[in-house]
Formats: structure tokens, sequence, C-alpha cells
């Protein structure tokens, strides 16, 4: 398989419009360009081996990451972006605050041929002018059962008493939440357009006393599993094989009723100095052989149409039933909204 997605790859870089080694600045002779992708710091060695390895070895350049939390990332690249940044991968509501602040290249769309074979929702940034979605993931829960003695199959298990200083959740400013946020407006049973989140608030504080503490990277959840800290947190799947590589005891479940979805966005500095590699790499990522790769070792959920998985293959992704029972953040109602949810979520859960 990474023989032959070299081989798409070599082939994408011989047709490009850009091409990858002759366009962009001069180097010096003998020194390789660099192309620096933000990212998260989640399996970096995975990563390097199905990912930026291929894309160093055809393009005849040097990845360089520079990873943290979307939130992090997102700030050095707002406030200074004349950073090194070439490449910026984003949730769907930091992206959407780039796109208001003007950060990311107004894309050319044929110099990205898979565009055409994407699903319509990873679409919708590229319809805007900017990047596409290069992958799906939603929210479940994970959990040890032999700690919390009983089965947990919904999202109002976690308002459950006998949960009591055992869940963790994802902190606001992260990619998932402001789905906790449409989660606990749920549970009150209120549309969450209609009162700008107040009942959700409401519905938080009640869940308050079964938090041990919120959570920033998933990452951070293997170690609390592992150590026992907690026994239940609400997570994006794409945590979910970090988490149960520390912690083999835990189960990871989506309710069945419904989720909440994130598309993950690839977008480009507006003033990187590598467009042209930073075009070839959007296409790598978002290319049928690579995704089929990462969502088996990245645990990914596709977002080209053409990527076939078996239902084991498919386990813990957003991926057919899950996709389909997966509802939408509407992000242009939440970010102008952040200001005052981050006030209430810290008197709320950090007083």
């Amino acid at each position: 398989m990474k023989k032959l997605a070299v081989l798409v790859l070599t082939l994408a870089c011989l047709l490009s419009f850009a091409g990858c080694s002759n366009g962009g600045d001069e180097t010096v002779e003998g020194e390789k360009r660099q192309l620096v992708v933000s990212t998260w710091g989640l399996s970096e060695d995975v990563l390097v081996e199905d990912v930026y390895g291929p894309f160093e070895e055809i393009c005849d350049c040097e990845v360089v990451l520079e990873t943290d939390t979307t939130a992090a990332r997102y700030t050095k690249l707002s406030t200074n972006p004349d950073s090194s940044i070439d490449v910026i991968e984003l949730s769907q509501s930091a992206a959407a605050n780039g796109y208001e602040e003007g950060l990311f290249e107004k894309i050319d769309t044929t110099q990205i041929p898979n565009l055409e074979n994407l699903i319509d929702g990873a679409l919708s940034t590229v319809e805007l002018g900017y990047g596409p979605a290069y992958t799906v993931n939603s929210i479940g829960i994970i959990y040890n059962p032999e700690l919390t003695g009983f089965e947990i199959t919904s999202w109002e298990d976690l308002w459950d008493p006998r949960l009591e200083g055992m869940i963790s959740i994802p902190e606001l400013a992260s990619t998932f939440g402001p789905a906790m946020v449409y989660l606990a407006s749920d549970h009150a049973g209120v549309d969450i357009t209609t009162d700008d989140g107040a009942a959700a608030f409401e519905a938080l504080a009640e869940l308050k006393p079964n938090i041990v503490r919120t959570y920033a990277k998933s990452s951070d959840l293997a170690n609390m599993f592992a150590a026992g800290e907690i026994a239940v947190a609400v997570v994006g799947d794409f945590g979910v094989p970090v988490i149960s590589n520390a912690a083999p005891e835990v189960e990871f479940v989506v309710p069945a009723d419904y989720t909440y979805a994130n598309f993950n966005t690839i977008d480009i500095n507006k003033n990187s100095e590598n467009k042209d590699l930073a075009y070839m790499y959007i296409n790598w990522r978002i290319s049928e052989e690579l995704q089929t790769v990462t969502s088996k070792t990245l645990n990914e959920g596709p977002v080209n149409k053409n990527v076939k998985l078996t239902e084991e293959e498919a386990q813990n992704l957003t991926y057919g039933d899950v996709a389909d029972r997966a509802r939408a953040i509407d992000y242009s109602f939440v970010n102008p909204l952040m200001e005052e949810w981050t006030d209430l979520w810290n008197r709320t859960l950090n007083s």
C-alpha cells in the first residue's frame, strides 16, 4: 500500500500545475526546501511513517512540524501571520475564525485535483474559497466499566450521580468543547439557538459534581485513565487508539441516538513562501490512497468518497452509520458567543 501511495504522489508531482521541486523560492544549493506544517501532537511516529515520509521522499523536501493544541496554534498564527507556518490543520471552529481574519490563502482548486473525490461536507470550506476538510471525527464516551459499575449507553448517563468524581470533559477551547455545550443543552431539553446556551450552562453546573477535571488534549486522557484518575470521558474518536493503548480495559461507545461531528480542515498561510509544496501536501492528504491508510493507522474518518472500509476497519471512526447520525455544529452561531461562553464556563466549572 505504501509503495502504491508513493507512486501516486510521484505522478501527482509530475502532473501538478505547481510542481514539487521547481516552484517557490530558490534555496541554497544542496539544501532541501522545508514545508512547515502546524498540526496536533498525536501519533507523530505514525504520521512520519505514513504521511510525511512519502511526501518528503517524492517532493524532495523536509516537513517540519509545529505541534500544540488547536487554540495555541491558531493564536500563534493569528498574532504573527508572517510566521514560518506554511500549512495549518485546524478544527472547523478555529478555521472559521481564520476565514474572518483573512489569514488563509484563497485556494486555486485546479492545483488540488483530488477535490473532485471528496464528500460534500468536506467541500463546504472550499465553497468559501478556502482549503478542504481532510478528516471527519465525532464524539463518544470512553469509560472503564470496572470502575463505573454499570454500562454507559447514552449521553444522559453522564449526569448519573453514580459517576460523581469520575468524569473528564473537553475544555471549551478544544475541538469538541462547543459540542459539550450542545450536549448540555440537549440534556436540558432546550434548542441551544433559542437561549444562546443559558440552559446548557445550568446543565453543566448540574454535571459539575461528576467532573474531576477538563482536558485540552486526548493524550492527557490516556495518562488519566492509566493512572485511574478518571473512569469516564467525552472524547473525539481520533483519541480512542491512544487511550486504549494506555488503558486496554476501556470501552468506547457512540450513543445510538446521535453524536456531534467535526471536520478538520487544512489551509495555507496566505503569507507562505512555499505555496506550491502546500498545494501538493493538501492534494496528498486527501488522496484515496493515503486516506485509506490513515483511516486505519491514525483513526481518521475519511472524507475521500472512494475509500472503502470493512466493518472492523471502520470501528471507532465517523463512517457509515455513525456518520449518518452525526449532527453538525453551527460555528457561525458559536464563534460570536465564545467570549461569553468562556466566562460562563470558567465561572461554572473552574470556580
